[in-house]
């Protein structure tokens, strides 16, 4: 198949592609062994057939596949009851993920006992996007005051000086990139649902203002061609091999989420902030040897401590074909639909496992398979049907 977003059959072709694969691959694995039909949610951890590996639940996935299920149903896409699916996912979560003071948990066993709680609190802003959608794909229960508070638990916890434990002494204090872009799109998803609600005593559109501004003013280091994983707290350089770190998925997960308010603005400087984070990230990122993007980077180009730096997974691979193909789409320009070939191409001749559906999710650097998993705690059906679900809409006419 012809890969060529300039063209317009090859395009056509191209969404019609993305849509199977989502609608008759990706969707139907998870479907036929992801649910939990006895205890309600989703299994995550599922080896290459679908076989169960581990019964603990994500409590992460709760949340990001009752938002897939969500917005597909939203969407009036055919091929299941994607309401119901949802209904078990966002169900399971509000009865058994959040703890005596609210806080979620991380894992919970098959049945719904709590396993672990971690100190930060993504399990919250998957919730918090999950209960919004649910809210409005089927219209009544407590689910929009079950999103807010939610959300208000990610925000205070992320940006409140206090709530949430330290990660190191104060010896070399740093603040990281994820919650800021977490933030962003967890203020998106809920603006779109319910609204311009009130989260800790901002809307969902200031708080989207502020996060991006921050990234501009103190993670985007134009001199260096950079997005940075972690600075110090004003938003200075730190030489270290932490605050030397490079994240390309996530810089590139961060451009679209910023491109995609700009152009919901018609703010032509946030557009290009996200346009220069893609560009830069992807240069930075991409493998000039093997392919594919590599998932750690150091700013200085010296060793990353990390020991899978130079693995392949399979979310970077996502980001990258929405990002590539949302530039392409705002802008016309031909540097985007090369961007997008270069990772359709590495990315399906690699991830995606025609006998069985789905893609694997960890690759060596050469792209050979790490492991047989489809699924694991940070692995289920978000990013890679989140990106053929977008792709779908975004490349058509």
């Amino acid at each position: 198949m012809k890969v060529d977003l300039t063209c317009p059959e090859s395009r056509k072709a191209l969404a019609a592609f993305y849509r199977s694969q989502l609608l008759e691959g990706v969707m139907p694995f998870w479907l036929r062994h992801g649910m939990d039909r006895e205890h309600g949610g989703i299994f995550t951890v599922l080896d290459r057939d679908g076989g169960l590996v581990d019964s603990d639940k994500s409590v992460w996935f709760q949340g990001r596949a009752g938002w897939m299920f969500s917005s597909l149903h939203l969407a009036g896409l055919p091929g299941a009851d994607w309401l119901e699916a949802a209904r078990s996912c966002v169900e399971f979560s509000r009865l058994h993920a959040h703890g005596p003071e609210g806080k979620m948990y991380f894992t919970l066993t098959r049945e719904g006992a709590p396993l672990r709680m971690r100190r930060y609190v993504f399990s919250e802003s998957f919730a918090a996007i999950a209960y919004a959608a649910f809210h409005r794909a089927q219209g009544d229960g407590p689910w929009a005051q079950e999103a807010g508070r939610a959300a208000e638990r990610f925000f205070a916890h992320s940006f409140e000086p206090g709530l949430m434990p330290p990660k190191d002494e104060p010896t070399r204090p740093l603040k990281s990139l994820s919650p800021r872009m977490i933030g962003i799109a967890t203020a998106q998803e809920l603006r779109l649902h319910l609204g311009e609600v009130e989260l800790c005593g901002k809307s969902c559109t200031q708080w989207i203002s502020e996060l991006i501004e921050e990234v501009r003013r103190d993670f985007l280091k134009p001199g260096e061609q950079a997005l940075m994983e972690n600075v110090a707290a004003d938003g200075s350089l730190v030489d270290a091999a932490e605050g030397r770190l490079l994240n390309p998925g996530h810089a590139i997960e961060c451009a679209w989420f910023i491109l995609r308010e700009g152009r919901l603005r018609n703010d032509a400087a946030m557009t290009e902030l996200g346009l220069n984070i893609l560009r830069w990230s992807w240069a930075r990122g991409w493998d000039r040897q093997h392919g594919g993007l590599l998932y750690f980077c150091d700013l200085r180009d010296k060793p990353v401590q990390e020991y899978w730096h130079d693995m392949k997974f399979w979310w970077p691979h996502c980001e990258a074909l929405i990002a590539s193909a949302m530039a392409w789409r705002f802008t016309g320009l031909a540097e985007f639909a090369a961007m997008h070939r270069q990772v359709h191409e590495w990315s399906f001749a690699h991830f995606a496992d025609a006998e069985h559906g789905e893609w694997f999710g960890y690759l060596h650097r050469d792209g050979s398979r790490s492991s047989s998993l489809k699924g694991s705690l940070w692995k289920g059906p978000f990013h890679l049907p989140r990106a053929l679900w977008m792709l779908t809409e975004l490349l058509a006419d």
